[in-house]
């Protein structure tokens, strides 16, 4: 068993998820969102699907991009 890294639960059916040379482990896709998931620049929320990136930046969609002035 292995314990998430966000919540700390132990959990026999635990992950791991590796970006670049960082690996973690989680218990749930919910916890590796809260973890992994990059913010989007404007409202805060997890980009969880394709989002968009102007400048370099994240939203979560063309809304947020256009309202911060991308």
């Amino acid at each position: 068993m292995a314990t998430c890294d966000v919540c700390g639960n132990e959990y026999r059916n635990s992950f791991t998820v590796t970006q670049g040379a960082v690996t973690r482990t989680f218990d749930s896709f919910e916890c590796a969102i809260h973890a992994m998931a990059p913010r989007c620049a404007h409202c805060g929320c997890a980009v969880i699907g394709h989002g968009a990136e102007a400048g370099g930046v994240v939203y979560c969609c063309e809304h947020c991009a256009r309202h911060a002035g991308q």
